[in-house]
């Protein structure tokens, strides 16, 4: 999913990264790897977290991205990264993170929920954020769908039955990570 996710962010940067002279061309790849860490981390995060609701609310609702809390992080994070590893002025940093971050969620977006697009499974997008624990029987991508029509969603039951199944992964993942 990273090199999707790298390769998606790639094909959107032209504007915000590529044809932008605040980021030098030599870094220009080294940026879109700051967008794609920035946006993987807060989904891991996010679901580590059991925050179900704002990634489900990210591929379910795509035209209110900007109020998703999710990606007011990914933004935040991308324009400091830009900043302190590319030496981008700060107002610049944030209105290139702003204005790529939307853009390739939105596409993200996009791709999950077409179903003749296959480069992206909700299903497959969720179980690679857990850890690669699987949906566990949770059909994300059925959900999704519900969201988009205005279906009611038990998010909480969700996010209990999901969590609670990759629970023994999660904590496999973070406490080799803690142990070290």
């Amino acid at each position: 999913m990273l090199e999707q996710l790298f390769n998606l962010v790639k094909e959107n940067a032209q504007d915000a990264i590529v044809n932008n002279n605040a980021i030098p061309n030599q870094h220009n790849e080294a940026a879109v790897g700051e967008a794609t860490n920035a946006i993987h981390d807060h989904l891991s995060q996010a679901v580590s977290q059991g925050n179900l609701q704002e990634i489900l609310g990210l591929f379910g609702n795509a035209q209110n991205l900007t109020s998703n809390p999710l990606v007011e992080n990914i933004v935040s994070q991308l324009a400091g990264s830009l900043s302190s590893k590319f030496g981008v002025d700060g107002a610049q940093a944030q209105n290139i993170a702003s204005s790529l971050i939307p853009q390739v969620l939105e596409k993200f977006s996009s791709k999950t929920n077409d179903p003749t697009d296959s480069s992206f499974s909700m299903n497959d997008i969720m179980s690679h954020l857990a850890g690669g624990g699987g949906t566990r029987g949770v059909d994300f991508g059925n959900i999704v769908s519900q969201m988009r029509r205005g279906d009611g969603v038990d998010i909480a039951g969700l996010t209990g039955r999901f969590l609670s199944s990759n629970k023994g992964r999660l904590d496999d993942i973070l406490g080799g990570f803690l142990e070290k």
